[in-house]
Formats: C-alpha cells, structure tokens, sequence
C-alpha cells in the first residue's frame, strides 16, 4: 500500500508541469497583432452650438367660422398654412418654391410631401 501511494505521488509530481504546460499552450500560440492593447477612448463630441432662433418657424393659429387656420412664417416669410374645417379633412397649402403660389395637398393623399429646407439663401 505504500508503495502505490508513493508511485503516486511521484507520478503527480511529474505529471504536473506537464499538464500546466498543455493548459498554457493556446495563451502562448496568441499572434502578437492580437496581443497589441486596445486604442484609446476617442474624445467625446464637442458641444453642439444652439440653434439660431430665425430657423424656427413662427405659428400663427386663427380660427374663422369654425375652421381653424395655422400660418406657418420663417423670418416672416409665409411658407405654409394648414386649413381645418370643422367639419372635414384637415389639408395644407404650401408654397414649395418661395414665389407665393401655393399647392394644396391633403394628408393621405398619393402625393407624398417630402420635407423641404432651406439651407441657405443669397
């Protein structure tokens, strides 16, 4: 019986550094690219500037025998109004080139209206 607890005693004294080697063996076959630290954190973004107070369109809401009416100015350029009967479909009239004719379009309708800005003007 002594014999046999020493033969393994032995046996795991020799077998040990053995398996530790093994057990080590896929951290040692890393690339060295894949070893590199990572990059640093990129700076966060600077601050957004405010935004100038002339971009925002001004709304004017009036209301006519039942209906309500909705100006909607930028530096006091009228550029839409929307018109709410009483009694009906809400619908826009719409100035899409900035020469004073309007357009009618209806929500719903098949003539989608893709929103429009002015970026700037000369």
């Amino acid at each position: 019986m002594r014999r046999i607890q020493t033969a393994l005693v032995v046996l795991f004294v020799l077998c040990t550094p053995l398996v530790l080697t093994f057990a080590a063996l896929p951290a040692l076959a890393q690339d060295k690219a894949s070893a590199q630290p990572l990059p640093a954190v990129p700076p966060p973004p600077p601050e957004m500037a405010p935004l100038d107070a002339s971009f925002e369109p001004e709304v004017t809401i009036k209301k006519r025998e039942g209906d309500t009416i909705e100006e909607h100015r930028i530096n006091g350029k009228l550029f839409k109004i929307k018109v709410t009967p009483a009694h009906g479909v809400p619908y826009y009239l719409i100035d899409r080139n900035g020469d004073g004719n309007f357009t009618q379009t209806t929500m719903g309708s098949a003539d989608v209206s893709v929103p429009q800005w002015v970026i700037g003007t000369f």
